[in-house]
């Protein structure tokens, strides 16, 4: 999108590089050729940095961890190929992906391991189930059951520590059934539940293990009859669910393993940057990099080199750099606004705005044809001859400002049927109507009177223009102080100016009645007092008294658009009286020599006269419209709601120069 007004610095990212003592050459002379790192003093991390890292490298490893074990669950060995990443993808991404996808299979790996343990359980507990089911045939549930008063337990002995089970612990038994399966003794057991501690922990030192509970709703006996329908039915549910997590990891394997490819590199990144807030062997550059060249750098040092990178956000502690990003037209003004003050990051540039303003505002006062064809032939041929180095991005940012305003002045002279004054009207009896493109503008521009009355309707609107856009500012600040100024300032300007005009000077600039004005008399009190109350917010007592120069300022503001007019005015009057100058001395000289050398020594002096005044009048009138311009776009328009006080961009870099000077000047 293109910007109207204002634009905003391109978002930076802090960076910090750390490379092996062995590979820290290497990755210097990458920076340098990539060009993007602005750097600064590396510093040591602050415990907070260091935490932070830290932490980070847990969730990372928590990450890696889930991963593997989703991919623990894939059946058989296979090798997958990591896709290329189409967009860049941060970690903090992968891990957000990663904990999505544990949260989709997290229940169903819950029920198959529910399902495992059961199979287990069966297979394990069926030869005591059968021994034990000899003997007695109660339900499943009070082989394992406890109560408010009792418990009871199935125990599974070596044969050798039964005996002693029951001497320690044989008298706290309210009822026991014991059965023999191969080896072991299994103790079916009733107790209270007050013992239940001593008892189960006396089993346990003794080697017993307890038989896993049974949720089945059948006897004993029963259970037993149909233990092998039960175990098909579990192993056919498991077998279900299998196919289903199978499914789902299938679905997303490639996105998984690069999941994984992404969190392990991070990993590693983290472990070097911990390390290099002590380690020796480290060398730590540290910067600011745009975000979309961080990509460029990420890609150049992950290929197999020993150099690690960690970006961040800058926090609100941090003052980056300030990179502008504006379109083609637009950027050469860049050096405009920085000739007043480079904005700071975050916050307004206004390059837009001072781009066209001070275009126009150029092309209104230099308002020729044959002047901005010259300033056009200056900045093309003999700029590089006044500079120290020509290829120099100051200079040809400035030569484009150059071209840009000669253009506006070449349409407004075009528009106008301005030539080096009154030139054609004056020796070749042209009149300046017929060369005009458009007898409006000629007509405007060549009358004193209209002429300054447009540089004061211009005036207006850019004034406007810039209180607006410190009401803006003010209300994203929240700044009541400026809120309640700027109202003050519109209020005054749109109801106190009709009534004014009204009550002083008896002319009606709208068609309302008395009364109206009278309401607009109110109105404009009230934009005064709001001028007062916001000047007042803003400086405290001062304000009470600087509230008047806010108010006075309006006038003066709009009336410094008038040199606008003067310098538009004076570059064709001076134009003409150059034209009148050189009339009169080529004919007196003329009229002097006699014949045909007379006049060709007229021809000659009146063509280096006007070589040499209009060649000094395009300079000055240059040199004036671009002073003039700066004066209204600096003074008139930026300090209304610009601050700037930014740094500039300056990327580690030696550009590589197609020339270069030797020599010296004798």
């Amino acid at each position: 999108m293109v910007p109207i007004l204002i634009n905003y610095p391109e978002e930076m990212l802090r960076v910090r590089i750390a490379a092996l003592k062995d590979s820290s050459s290497a990755a210097l002379a990458d920076l340098q050729k990539m060009g993007v790192l602005h750097v600064e003093e590396a510093k040591e991390l602050s415990p907070p940095e260091v935490e932070e890292i830290a932490s980070r490298k847990q969730r990372t490893r928590k990450a890696i961890q889930e991963i593997d074990e989703i991919l623990d669950s894939l059946r058989g060995v296979r090798e997958v190929a990591i896709p290329p990443l189409t967009t860049p993808m941060e970690p903090a991404d992968a891990i957000s992906r990663v904990d999505a996808l544990k949260g989709r299979l997290s229940s169903l790996l819950e029920r198959r391991e529910g399902l495992r343990t059961r199979i287990n359980a069966l297979d394990a507990s069926a030869r005591f189930l059968e021994a034990l089911a000899l003997a007695i045939d109660v339900p499943l549930t009070d082989l394992r059951y406890t109560g408010p008063y009792l418990f009871s337990r199935v125990i599974i002995f070596p044969r050798e520590a039964t005996g002693p089970f029951l001497e320690d612990a044989g008298d706290l038994l309210l009822h026991r059934v014991d059965v023999q399966s191969g080896g072991e003794d299994v103790i079916y057991l009733l107790a209270r539940v007050h013992d239940r501690d001593r008892i189960e922990r006396t089993a346990a030192n003794l080697g017993g293990s307890q038989l896993p509970p049974m949720d089945e709703d059948m006897t004993l006996r029963e259970f037993n009859t149909r233990r092998r329908t039960i175990k098909e039915e579990l192993v056919k549910s498991l077998n279900a669910l299998e196919n289903d997590i199978q499914a789902i990891i299938e679905e997303q394997l490639q996105d998984i393993v690069l999941y994984r490819d992404i969190l392990q590199r991070e990993y590693s990144r983290l472990d070097i940057l911990e390390m290099a807030a002590t380690a020796r062997y480290l060398t730590v550059f540290e910067g600011w990099v745009p975000r979309d060249g961080i990509e460029r750098v990420s890609s150049e040092f992950s290929r197999g080199k020993q150099v690690f990178i960690d970006s961040r956000p800058p926090s609100p502690h941090d003052n980056p750099p300030t990179k502008l990003k504006n379109p083609g037209g637009i950027r050469p003004f860049q050096i405009i606004v920085k000739l007043f003050s480079t904005p700071r990051y975050g916050d307004w540039d206004p390059t837009p705005s001072i781009a066209y303003f001070f275009a126009f505002f150029f092309g209104l006062m230099l308002n020729d044809v044959v002047y901005a064809a010259g300033l056009l032939l200056l900045a093309a041929f003999v700029l590089d001859k006044l500079v120290d180095d020509p290829h120099a991005e100051g200079t040809r940012l400035f030569r484009r400002v150059l071209v840009i305003c000669g253009v506006v002045s070449l349409a407004g002279g075009l528009l106008s049927g301005s030539f080096m004054g009154d030139f054609f009207e004056r020796f070749l009896d042209i009149p300046s109507e017929r060369l005009a493109l458009a007898r409006t503008v000629q007509s405007m521009l060549s009358q004193p009177i209209s002429f300054i009355a447009l540089s004061l309707i211009i005036g207006l609107v850019h004034l406007n223009i810039a209180h607006m856009l410190g009401l803006i500012r003010g209300l994203k600040k929240r700044n009541t102080g400026i809120v309640i100024n700027k109202l003050g300032l519109f209020t005054v300007q749109i109801f106190g100016i009709p009534y004014l005009f009204h009550v002083m000077l008896g002319m009606d600039l709208l068609p309302f009645s008395a009364q109206v004005y009278m309401v607009f008399g109110y109105l404009l009190v009230l934009g005064i007092l709001g001028i007062i109350i916001g000047s007042f917010l803003q400086m405290g007592g001062l304000g009470s008294i600087f509230w008047v120069f806010d108010l006075t300022g309006i006038l003066g503001d709009v009336m410094s658009y008038s040199r606008l007019a003067g310098v538009g005015l004076a570059t064709y009057y001076l134009a003409s009286s150059f034209n009148l100058l050189s009339e009169w001395v080529s004919s007196g000289l003329g009229s002097a020599v006699p014949g045909v050398i007379g006049a060709g020594v007229s021809f000659l002096v009146g063509v280096v006269l006007l070589t040499i005044f209009h060649v000094f009048n395009l300079l000055l009138g240059s040199l004036a419209a671009f002073i003039h311009s700066l004066r209204l776009c600096f003074v008139e328009f930026l300090l209304k709601f610009y601050e700037g006080g930014g740094r500039d961009y300056s990327p580690f870099q030696i550009p590589q120069q197609r020339t270069v000077l030797v020599g010296r000047k004798s």
